[in-house]
């Protein structure tokens, strides 16, 4: 990899403090009043995303300045060796190729002086055909009765994934069959998710690359005994669990006949996975060939990002625009608000892809960083919002960026619906950009004591992104577009956005404190005092339980 400077020591990161203070100080009514044409320029457009970042806190020369920093960061050579497979994944020695899943028939994209395009393919035929039985009625189960229920099990991207796919697709999935997904430990989750169904017409996909993951295999173990106590003979296990693994001695050992074992690999992180057989689910809900239109989305986006110029890019100018407010304004919230139902887990799928990417407080170098990385990601779908916490965004006291995202064609046209949802969309985007000022208050007749109760200051930085319908192939592109902004964000900081050491620790120390919540011995508790009087506590609280 080659050397740069340190992030606070490049030119153009100089150059942008100082302009950050001539700017901080401008408001977007002056911005639009002295450019009319700002709302025509400042957008961009490709891959049927209308891009409108007119509404942002920047001028000509800030996007000049960020456009330089992403040079001298180097931002083009490590876009072409994440398409090129190399082991952008430095703590962990791996590609992160998720290009890889989408990339079509015919191209090849090698690692390990491996082709991986073909084995992508070989997986997603062999998903297509069991994905048809499904939904045809054509696969059994054990008694002969065909399957009508599916449940994911899986947990992080192995379960946010599917579960977001499934709620923003919904309109384009098979209605005779029943979708559900389970992932937290918590028996509730589980007991909720089986309530009511018959276990001779449920099919489980377990989804752990190494079959070892304890909330999956806990969980996975529940459903085995859930489905044999009505099904009795463990010989019904493959015809009712599938799994979608690395690990075939594993699955065999469960019980899941190791054909039915759907494969992905390790140059593929599990938040980046929904398109790859962690997406079975999402195949059987929709059909083969929508899945595939939704890969298309994806490398379309792909495509763009590869080989755009950066100012016309929409995943670098997202990226950067991020960066400016994170580590210049101070932000350290993102709201994504989604004015579409079937988007309602898009902010909770963003929430994984961003944090855990770039929730890092280290280089690639391993030295401390010396500014802000990963800001926190969060939202609703509108109009919801608008009457739960815009309040705060409008006029409380922290900035918050927002990402609007709406479509022009509704899915379910319902009278005037349509039309105000995008008057709400459109009209909050306004509002925080360009407030109501005191005047303005005043000239409508608000009593002086209530005017500065009623002032929306504006100036609060949006950006529109505006597509025609939700299809799967604009799911793929949204997807596609916030993955390759988050891996904009990581190169600039020059951090690794595909590793996640921060999630094992817990995980490490769980293991150690389960027998000791089963076990009575006080000699075993050799936690922190606090720690140590909570697993008492439960203990004790547990033995009366009983």
């Amino acid at each position: 990899m080659t050397a740069i400077a340190p992030l606070t020591t490049r030119g153009a990161w100089k150059s942008l403090e100082a302009h950050y203070a001539t700017v901080r100080p401008l408001h977007l009514r002056t911005l639009f009043a002295d450019d009319p044409t700002r709302g025509e320029r400042m957008r961009a457009e490709a891959v049927g995303i209308y891009f409108d970042y007119s509404k942002h806190r920047i001028t000509d020369e800030t996007l000049t300045l960020l456009l330089q920093l992403a040079e001298e960061s180097g931002l083009r050579g490590r876009i072409d060796a994440m398409f090129r497979g190399d082991k952008v994944n430095v703590t962990e020695k791996r590609a992160a190729l998720h290009v890889a899943l989408r990339a079509p028939k015919g191209h090849s994209i090698i690692v390990d002086g491996e082709d991986v395009v073909p084995q992508v393919h070989a997986v997603l035929e062999k998903m297509a055909v069991f994905s048809s039985l499904v939904r045809r009625g054509e696969w059994r189960g054990y008694t002969g009765k065909a399957i009508r229920n599916v449940i994911n099990i899986g947990i992080g991207g192995s379960d946010l994934g599917p579960v977001m796919a499934y709620e923003a697709l919904r309109h384009y999935s098979q209605r005779d069959l029943t979708f559900r997904f389970v992932s937290n430990i918590d028996g509730t989750d589980f007991a909720e998710a089986t309530r009511n169904l018959d276990a001779e017409e449920t099919l489980f996909i377990v989804s752990s690359k190494t079959f070892t993951t304890l909330e999956t295999m806990t969980n996975a173990r529940t459903a085995r005994d859930w489905a044999l106590t009505t099904l009795k003979q463990p010989a019904a296990i493959a015809k009712h669990f599938v799994a979608v693994s690395t690990n075939a001695e594993e699955v065999a050992k469960f019980g899941i006949d190791p054909a039915n074992m759907f494969e992905f690999w390790d140059w593929v992180g599990g938040r980046y996975s929904m398109d790859s057989a962690i997406g079975l689910s999402t195949m059987i809900a929709i059909g083969p060939d929508q899945f595939h239109a939704m890969l298309d989305g994806f490398h379309q986006m792909d495509e763009h990002f590869r080989l755009a110029p950066f100012e016309r890019n929409l995943p670098v100018l997202m990226g950067l625009l991020a960066l400016w407010y994170n580590n210049f304004f101070d932000a350290q919230t993102v709201a994504v608000l989604p004015y579409e139902q079937y988007l309602k887990r898009f902010p909770a799928y963003l929430q994984q892809l961003t944090m855990e990417s770039n929730g890092k407080h280290v280089t690639l170098q391993g030295t401390e960083v010396a500014y802000q990385t990963g800001p926190i990601y969060w939202g609703e779908p509108g109009t919801n919002g608008q009457h739960s916490f815009y309040q705060l965004i409008h006029q409380g006291t922290k900035l918050i960026p927002c990402d609007f995202i709406a479509f022009t064609q509704p899915l379910n046209p319902l009278g005037r619906h349509h039309d105000l949802l995008l008057a709400n969309v459109f009209a909050q985007a306004e509002a925080l950009g360009f407030g109501k000022m005191s005047q303005e208050v005043q000239a409508a007749g608000t009593p002086s004591w209530l005017v500065p109760h009623r002032i929306f200051e504006g100036n609060r930085p949006s950006s529109m992104l505006l597509l025609e319908r939700l299809t799967p192939a604009t799911l793929g592109t949204l997807v596609a577009l916030y993955e390759h902004s988050v891996f904009v964000q990581g190169a600039i900081w020059n951090i690794d956005s595909f590793d996640q050491w921060g999630v094992e620790l817990g995980k490490v120390l769980a293991e150690r404190i389960i027998p000791e919540l089963e076990s009575e011995s006080e000699s075993a508790l050799k936690h922190d005092s606090s720690t140590n009087c909570l697993i008492r506590r439960y203990r004790k609280c547990k033995d009366h339980s009983t």
